[in-house]
């Protein structure tokens, strides 16, 4: 995890990078979670958060709407009949034929056989419904590095601040 001077999340970056960032100066090791990497002339711990020295200031987060990101926010349930699954697709809410946008607030995830049922029509043509109002997740911390908190646990005091 790759934190920002004021210890705000931004990244999340491999160990040759972060060994790198901090040899050269530019980061310091906040969290040593992994271990050492041993060298002929000296032992390096393996860094599980950085802080970088200077302040980056970077524009305000947003999430890329993907088929990945939309599964993501529907909990990979489908939209139309709650069924829990890892095979979805990804439906318009209102059809693009008929002027719907490829947007946050316009896309679910849905199970084939309910995506087929409704093919492009409109949910009140064939007496559906959905689940939750689709809407565009929060740009935060928590939602966008949470998916790592499984395998790096130690992460969640920098994360939940934000």
């Amino acid at each position: 995890l790759v934190l920002n001077a004021n210890f705000e999340p931004i990244n999340v970056c491999n160990t040759r990078r972060a060994v790198g960032l901090i040899l050269l100066g530019k980061a310091d090791l906040v969290m040593n979670g992994r271990g050492y990497i041993q060298t002929v002339r000296q032992t390096i711990p393996i860094p599980s958060v950085i802080r970088l020295e200077v302040m980056i200031h970077r524009p305000r987060l947003q999430v890329k709407l993907t088929r990945r990101e939309v599964f993501r926010r529907d909990k990979y349930i489908c939209q139309y009949c709650g069924r829990h699954s890892s095979e979805l697709t990804v439906d318009h809410v209102w059809p693009k034929h008929l002027g719907g946008e490829h947007t946050w607030t316009n896309v679910v995830a849905a199970c084939p056989a309910c995506n087929h049922r409704k093919g492009g029509r409109q949910l009140a043509e064939v007496h559906m419904s959905l689940r939750h109002a689709p809407q565009e997740p929060p740009a935060n911390a928590c939602y966008l590095f949470g998916r790592h908190l499984e395998e790096n646990s130690e992460w969640i005091q920098f994360i939940q601040g934000w």
